[in-house]
């Protein structure tokens, strides 16, 4: 907040952050935004004009459109109704059930079984967020490896399960300290299947030895963390409305007597080394490339996944300082609770009742 108690602007406090990669955006991103409008109405995880107009104005098929510049229509749709399936589920969690920590390991659980080769279980009831999630996931498997699949499904629940851990963080009396944050945070930020979606639009699978070894897997907790810290800079104002503590900018205020805006600063400075480190790692992969002799097909798919990372990166940020998501109606939305469409999880309930 400002002296006069008026929210920041978000571009205000992310012209701390340096990201030197031009952010490119997919020239079609009209097409994927009127294609995921009507996927969310047609499977009732939204409705009405007010929560239309409101989810809209987020402008998420724009961050698809960054972090995907070069897929193909399809794809790109495709990544939309996944980024709105994360969305509309991640705003469930901020009313009452984001601090029952075993009532969200239930929904979770419900989640997860729908990507599992079980299925749901007996007597699971009706529940919007399962379907579409199920829905998700066969178009996402459909023509791909088993290998990619086995990825996808190891990362999306580990952002799924830190649900979990953001619920007991809500409740736990003291905060971590920020590495101790990071390690949660890294799954619940969603960057990993993120970047299995590189993959999958460039219609390659990434052999295991690469992308678990050195530098790769280190990069890819840079990109994350990036990530982490511009969303975190620029949610600081929502999630302090919210009362919620999950936020690397609040973790530094609380923690270390911090004022926000120093706090802020302090993070953005954590993302400037990040990225600046992640392109030594770039130049040392290549290198690496070069000696080990790897095919020029091999070569390229890795230098599409390191330009995936560089456009997550990049993306986040030119899209976070112009959604109306952490502006003055984000805070608003924050302060009086939920969403429209936050009530998802409540209906299901209703429908088992």
């Amino acid at each position: 907040m400002t002296s006069q108690g008026t929210p920041r602007r978000p571009e205000s406090r992310t012209g701390l952050v340096d990201i030197p990669f031009h952010a490119r955006c997919h020239p079609r991103h009209a097409v994927a935004r009127q294609h995921t409008l009507d996927w969310l109405h047609r499977f009732g995880m939204l409705s009405g004009q007010h929560a239309t107009d409101e989810y809209d104005a987020m402008g998420l098929e724009r961050l698809m459109a960054y972090f995907y510049p070069d897929a193909t229509d399809s794809d790109l749709a495709l990544a939309t109704d996944l980024n709105a399936w994360f969305f509309v589920f991640d705003d469930q969690f901020d009313g009452p059930i984001g601090r029952q920590p075993d009532a969200v390991a239930r929904q979770i659980d419900t989640m997860l079984r729908t990507m599992s080769d079980q299925g749901p279980a007996p007597g699971d009831p009706s529940n919007h967020l399962a379907d579409t999630l199920a829905q998700l996931w066969r178009r996402l498997s459909d023509g791909t490896p088993l290998l990619w699949q086995a990825r996808f499904r190891d990362h999306w629940r580990d952002y799924l399960t830190a649900y979990h851990w953001e619920a007991l963080n809500r409740t736990r009396t003291g905060l971590p300290s920020l590495p101790g944050f990071l390690r949660g945070r890294r799954d619940s930020i969603g960057v990993q299947p993120c970047l299995d979606l590189v993959e999958r639009c460039g219609r390659y699978t990434l052999p295991v030895e690469l992308h678990s070894g050195s530098p790769l897997a280190e990069m890819r907790w840079i990109t994350a963390d990036v990530v982490i810290f511009v969303n975190d800079i620029v949610s600081v104002d929502k999630e302090l409305a919210a009362g919620d503590v999950n936020n690397s900018v609040i973790i530094l205020h609380k923690g270390s007597g911090l004022s926000v805006e120093r706090a802020a600063r302090e993070v953005a400075r954590l993302a400037n080394s990040r990225v600046a480190h992640f392109q030594t790692l770039a130049a040392e992969l290549t290198s690496a490339l070069a000696v080990a002799g790897v095919s020029n097909r091999l070569r390229a798919h890795v230098d599409d996944y390191v330009e995936g990372m560089r456009a997550l990166m990049s993306g986040n940020l030119a899209w976070s300082r112009t959604t109306a998501r952490y502006n003055e109606t984000g805070i608003e939305a924050a302060t009086r609770g939920q969403r429209p469409w936050a009530h998802l999880f409540e209906e299901a309930d209703a429908l088992d009742a």
